[in-house]
């Protein structure tokens, strides 16, 4: 069944009737929608302020649960700005689908704004970004792995994960048809520098989507600002120069100063990390073919194999 597309205001007053049984809805809005899930913003006649209303398809509920997790675990550690959890509920409702209310982010997503900000805008952004990352990672996990409300097949050391991690990408990219002597290339390269999965010692919490579009920025006092981040739906276990490294390939682009603000607001990095990073922009990059390939989206396949041939040369 396809994620909810529509939702009638007396069907939203019904979600939302167990934590605002007053508030009359006068607007719902439709966010984003796709197969996973949909997000509505719910506005309300009179000062209420705006709510989201996330609904789930039924084969990701899981995903509702971890949603719910992971926010309430950066809640926990006071860092944010994220969405504050309201209520959630079952599938026991006239929609028959399981749904989140969250509190509503001011802002709008970075990569709506983006192309139109000055450069030292964009640098003192991703300052910020820097230092919100940095903040996630401060959070400790117990073992690397894919996270839910807790860590899945969990590894004891980053070498164990990320080998594991490389493995299951590549048996995907093969099975999608991937080239075998790209593939070939990959396998060598990252037994080069396997070492350097190695370095990490300990995991942290990862956002692991820490991209322009899951970031939120407003105008405030003469300059923009990172209002909050969202959508921790891919979130795992694991070296925190992951998330650098997957906030390099998907937003950086190999914009000096975006990398330099990223690093300075971040702090202290470790004497490695550019190649750290540089293996897993690898990895994600491989990840990201595999994804298109799986939803049989192969208009942007021909640049992500560029980008391999060039991690790889």
């Amino acid at each position: 069944m396809s994620a909810t597309t529509a939702l009638p205001p007396a069907m939203a007053e019904e979600l939302l009737h167990p934590v605002l049984p007053t508030a009359p809805v006068g607007e719902v809005v439709l966010r984003t929608g796709g197969e996973l899930s949909t997000i509505f913003e719910i506005r309300f006649v009179g000062a209420a302020e705006p709510v989201v209303i996330k609904i789930y398809d039924d084969q990701w509920r899981w995903k509702q649960e971890k949603e719910i997790y992971v926010y309430q675990l950066l809640q926990q550690h006071g860092v944010g700005p994220v969405p504050a959890v309201l209520h959630h509920g079952d599938a026991d409702n006239a929609l028959g689908r399981c749904y989140t209310v969250m509190t509503m982010l001011r802002g709008q997503p970075l990569s709506a704004v983006s192309h139109a900000l000055d450069r030292a805008s964009l640098r003192e952004i991703y300052r910020q970004i820097g230092g919100c990352m940095a903040a996630v990672h401060q959070i400790p996990q117990g073992a690397y792995g894919y996270l839910t409300t807790r860590v899945l097949d969990p590894e004891p050391t980053n070498t164990a994960y990320m080998t594991r991690q490389f493995h299951k990408k590549l048996r995907e990219y093969a099975d999608h048809g991937g080239d075998a002597a790209l593939a070939t290339a990959i396998e060598a390269k990252v037994a080069r520098q396997a070492d350097l999965l190695g370095a990490c010692r300990h995991a942290v919490l990862c956002h692991n989507d820490f991209h322009e579009g899951n970031v939120l920025v407003a105008e405030e006092g003469g300059g923009w600002q990172v209002s909050g981040f969202i959508d921790v739906e891919n979130a795992i276990a694991a070296d925190p120069l992951m998330d650098v490294a997957k906030t390099d390939y998907y937003s950086v682009h190999d914009d000096q100063d975006k990398r330099e603000a990223l690093c300075d607001g971040y702090g202290t990095l470790p004497a490695d990390w550019s190649e750290r990073v540089g293996l897993y922009r690898l990895y994600h990059a491989l990840e990201l073919w595999d994804w298109f390939a799986s939803i049989r989206n192969t208009a942007p396949l021909e640049s992500i194999t560029d980008d391999i041939r060039r991690m790889t040369a």
